[in-house]
């Protein structure tokens, strides 16, 4: 198959780049039921944007390449180890040209491979089949989404929804409880697949397996029919909404899947993708390698509805009780005080990216600048090299809760006074605000190109030992737009919303399936 490796290097930058028509048929649904005047519409309209530029670039969606899953299927006879040998080629070209980022760490050590190779990585599954064709699938599910996957061992007792027993009801429960956990961490609005039986690694594989299905087709067992439209019925009525903020969409879609367990076991296992869904397929001749077909429809066929873009920013910055703010770094203590949950802050001037071996390594040691008024940006960037220097290919938020143990000890070491990510932080980080003087802003996660429209240039790089998306780059920026959700008064929105979605959640406690 002279062909093969090429093919697969297409479908890897397809999938990076350009997400299927079917998923943005269900975003485009999600901007029609959301309110456009509130922070998820303006969300979703920003996710819209990102969404056409990532194609018309070619570029990530998402900068978070995730663990790169492959699933293919291959006539008695292909084989398989020259195959496995040129999907890992192509994994590593398509790192080398910035449609993945370097992804793959040594577990023990923490160095990065550099080229997304390594023991396990990329993961992939063969099986036979009967077919004379090559089916090969792949899914990019980021780390961010990856956390809030959650296995569940039946019976057992859930926050606010009481006992979930060995039967329908207590599948149903679990999965509203995978749901409610997850809140905006895992970049809400999010899909879910769910796996029932198994043992504790085929319940994972099983529940990602259903990632792969079409967001339009119908279960053919009628009990995970009856869940899928339950749980699509009600989970939205939680309120965790876009990113986390509370509106009216934070599911967009459900898939289950069932095998056998044993007597003593019962898992309900749930994997958690958010809004970016990317994952793609392709069929190829057997002989060539060629590609004859996509599996799931083109995004190209389904452009994204933009107009209400600007008009979703307007809505919501004429509220009275909100403000946007244009502020140039190095911060000073008091603009950051003047700043409150609800603020739009528009940022200007150098900022620099952090995420957990920096936060780890500056526990203990001083920091390469000096970072006192200084904006930290949780964030892993895919970055590009050539004879003019440093480029920013893609830069969205990583998820903040993991800087929790050693943000508030930073800010107040180092001086910082606004820390960037997504999904909110903890009372620790949140007492650290009150006490010090800081913000925390929420950037829109998933939006690696539209955030990577705003760094100019690459003022310089520290700790690239570290690897290229845990090492403390120094970005120029202009015109950088997030929200406050956790102020210097003691505010936080993500603890208010999840407070919130908790008394929705027991609403669900009484049996639905008999």
């Amino acid at each position: 198959m002279q062909h093969f490796e090429q093919s697969v290097y297409n479908l890897i930058v397809e999938t990076s780049t350009n997400l299927p028509g079917d998923v943005r048929k269900v975003i485009q649904a999600a901007q029609e039921a959301e309110d456009r005047a509130t922070r998820a519409g303006l969300s979703l309209s920003t996710i819209a944007t990102n969404i056409e530029m990532a194609e018309s670039k070619v570029s990530p969606i998402c900068q978070d390449t995730g663990m790169p899953t492959f699933i293919v299927h291959t006539p008695v006879g292909a084989n398989q180890i020259i195959m496995k040998q040129q999907i890992r080629s192509a994994i590593a070209r398509a790192t080398k040209d910035g449609k993945l980022r370097t992804n793959s760490v040594d577990s023990l050590t923490g160095a990065n491979t550099g080229d997304n190779l390594g023991p396990g990585t990329p993961v992939i599954h063969f099986e036979q089949w009967e077919k004379d064709d090559v089916d090969i699938r792949l899914i990019l599910k980021g780390g961010g989404c990856e956390n809030k996957n959650i296995q569940y061992s039946l019976p057992t007792e859930l926050e606010g929804l009481g006992k979930a027993g060995r039967d329908l009801d207590g599948i149903r429960k679990c999965v509203m409880h995978a749901i409610y956990q997850a809140q905006g961490q895992g970049c809400s609005a999010g899909f879910i697949g769910v796996g029932i039986g198994g043992d504790r690694t085929t319940g994972y594989e099983l529940a990602k397996q259903q990632l792969f299905r079409h967001t339009e087709d119908t279960n053919p067992i009628a009990e995970l029919q009856q869940l899928e439209e339950y749980v699509m019925e009600n989970a939205n009525k939680l309120g965790i909404g876009t990113m986390g903020f509370g509106g009216a969409v934070t599911l967009l879609g459900c898939k289950a899947g069932v095998m056998n367990r044993l007597p003593a076991s019962f898992f309900v296992s749930v994997a958690y993708n958010c809004w970016a869904y990317r994952r793609q397929g392709v069929l190829l001749h057997a002989e060539s390698g060629e590609i004859k077909e996509w599996i799931y429809p083109s995004g190209s066929d389904t452009p994204m509805k933009l107009a209400a873009a600007d008009a979703a920013a307007d809505a919501v910055t004429e509220q009275a009780e909100r403000r946007e703010v244009v502020l140039n770094t190095p911060f000073s203590e008091e603009e950051v005080r003047s700043l409150k949950v609800g603020d739009i802050v528009i940022i200007n001037g150098e900022m620099h990216t952090g995420r957990d071996a920096l936060h780890h390594y500056l526990m203990d040691h001083d920091a390469p600048i000096d970072l006192n008024g200084a904006v930290i940006y949780h964030c892993g960037p895919v970055m590009l090299k050539d004879e003019e220097g440093w480029h920013v290919k893609a830069a969205g938020p990583t998820t903040s809760i993991r800087e929790e143990p050693y943000q508030g000890d930073i800010m107040k070491k180092f001086g910082i006074r606004a820390v960037i990510g997504k999904g909110g932080m903890g009372a620790k980080t949140l007492a650290a605000l009150q006490e010090h003087g800081g913000v925390y802003l929420n950037a829109i996660g998933g939006a690696a190109q539209y955030y990577a429209e705003c760094f100019k240039k690459v003022n310089g790089v520290d700790y690239m030992e570290f690897g290229i998306p845990e090492a403390m780059w120094h970005l120029q920026t202009e015109g950088f737009a997030a929200i406050v959700t956790m102020d210097s008064h003691g505010n936080s929105l993500h603890a208010e919303v999840e407070k919130d979605s908790l008394a929705k959640l027991t609403q669900f406690k009484e049996p639905v399936f008999k």
